[in-house]
């Protein structure tokens, strides 16, 4: 069995948070793009980034749809 590479401790941050399909929005007015917890995909309102995923409610940590799926 071998270990997924994208575990890397988020079980502290998100366990038990609900999550949110929505369209990418910054968690604040001077960031301009968020990654996935998970692989690190970038959501942004860029051409060829994420532009939609899952997030925590109040949008601080992203999770992209194929990270979400597994």
């Amino acid at each position: 069995m071998s270990m997924d590479w994208r575990l890397q401790g988020q079980e502290t941050f998100l366990r038990n948070a609900v999550l949110y399909r929505r369209k990418y929005t910054p968690f604040r007015a001077d960031w301009d793009h968020d990654h996935c917890e998970f692989c690190g995909t970038k959501f942004s309102g860029q051409n060829g980034d994420e532009t939609e995923g899952y997030s925590t409610k109040d949008g601080y940590h992203w999770i992209c749809s194929s990270c979400f799926a597994d």
